[in-house]
């Protein structure tokens, strides 16, 4: 596959006349800097080499009710499937993590409520997107003052479709990937993916070199073990897939380990000393409406109306009002035995979704426990 590629790739590249694409490419990163990105790179299309891994981890069912991965698991690894004729991805990175990031407090505090630390600002998908966007009419113009005859398709992802994001971002050499099968840098895993899918034959870029080592922090700081093995995930055990994809209930012997993570989780890059040099987050991320250190009754207490207002623009709002309030009680069943947790819990008893219901019982019997 990897010939075929690279022949068609030359083939390609004859058919522009000589056009410069080294230059090209050198412009491409200059303008992905203007627009805020952090680092670019250049990959080719072809991703057949991790392929296997992917459907051997879809065999194992390690994706749990994420249907879509194994559904769209062709697409994933064809990506000429989603743009015909790609040759090229553009891949791009933009940190995210807020500048007061007070992580290890707020999860200290069995009282407040932990949100993973991408999901306290704007939703990323647009703001990658929209950048992307910007970008990509940058090179279409870039292309149309050169008269050539080939035609420039392309399409810009950011978490948005069946991508191998991390592998593209690997493979371009803005990252490596880490045990916990994250993107890691140098300047740490604090950012987010995005990428360009095109028919330009553009030159690759040169893998970087991996500095996990001997490491295996992540592994051991996982508060549920759902990273199995270097580089594996079981997302049935993850905290941020319990609480933000699964949309039914929680397995009663992983809730006690959720502690007070209501959405996602990030212990795993919390762990790793290379993101103790992480780059700050785009203002885009900025912490919204408090939720860096709000209380868990309060977020409790937010009827639905008051979710989807004040959660307006923030990738949260996806799971819904019904899978929030399920979060939150086995959060506030974690919390220590307080006349307020059992209070907010005790509003929720005749929820009208059964879902809700059974996770407040349980949470009332946890922390009724704990004090006997």
């Amino acid at each position: 596959m990897q010939e075929l590629n690279s022949d068609t790739r030359t083939l390609t590249a004859s058919a522009w006349n000589g056009f410069d694409f080294v230059a090209l490419v050198k412009k491409i990163k200059n303008w992905g800097k203007e627009l805020g990105f952090s680092e670019l790179g250049i990959a080719g299309a072809d991703v057949s080499a991790t392929t296997p891994k992917l459907l051997r981890w879809l065999e194992l069912g390690r994706h749990g009710e994420m249907n879509y991965m194994a559904k769209h698991a062709a697409l994933r690894a064809q990506p000429e499937t989603l743009v015909p004729g790609t040759l090229s991805v553009v891949t791009a990175r933009l940190p995210y993590l807020p500048a007061a990031a007070e992580c290890e407090q707020v999860l200290g505090n069995r009282e407040l409520a932990y949100i993973s630390r991408y999901a306290l600002g704007r939703d990323y998908h647009k703001t990658i997107r929209n950048r992307l966007q910007k970008l990509a009419n940058r090179i279409h113009g870039e292309i149309s003052q050169s008269e050539q005859e080939s035609s420039f398709a392309y399409r810009v992802f950011s978490d948005s479709a069946p991508v191998m994001e991390v592998e593209f971002a690997r493979q371009s050499g803005i990252a490596w990937r880490g045990k916990h099968s994250l993107a890691l840098t140098r300047s740490g895993s604090w950012h987010f993916l995005g990428e360009i899918y095109t028919t330009l034959p553009l030159p690759p870029d040169e893998l970087i070199s991996e500095h996990c080592g001997t490491c295996i922090r992540c592994l051991e700081a996982c508060p549920t073990a759902a990273i199995v093995a270097p580089y594996e995930v079981d997302a049935r055990r993850c905290i941020s897939y319990l609480t933000i994809e699964l949309a039914g209930p929680i397995p009663v012997e992983l809730r006690p380990l959720i502690g007070n993570r209501i959405y996602g989780c990030d212990d795993c890059q919390l762990c790793c000393p290379w993101n103790e040099f992480a780059q700050l987050g785009d203002p885009d991320f900025a912490v919204r409406n408090g939720l860096d250190a709000t209380s868990l009754a309060t977020l409790f207490s937010w009827n639905e109306q008051a979710f989807m207002t004040r959660l307006e623009g923030s990738p949260i709002r996806r799971i819904g009002h019904t899978r929030w309030l399920r979060n939150i009680a086995v959060a506030l069943g974690n919390a220590a035995n307080t006349a307020e947790a059992s209070a907010a819990l005790s509003t929720r008893l005749e929820h009208p979704s059964a879902l809700v219901r059974e996770h407040v019982r349980w949470a009332l019997a946890q922390i009724h426990s704990d004090s006997s």
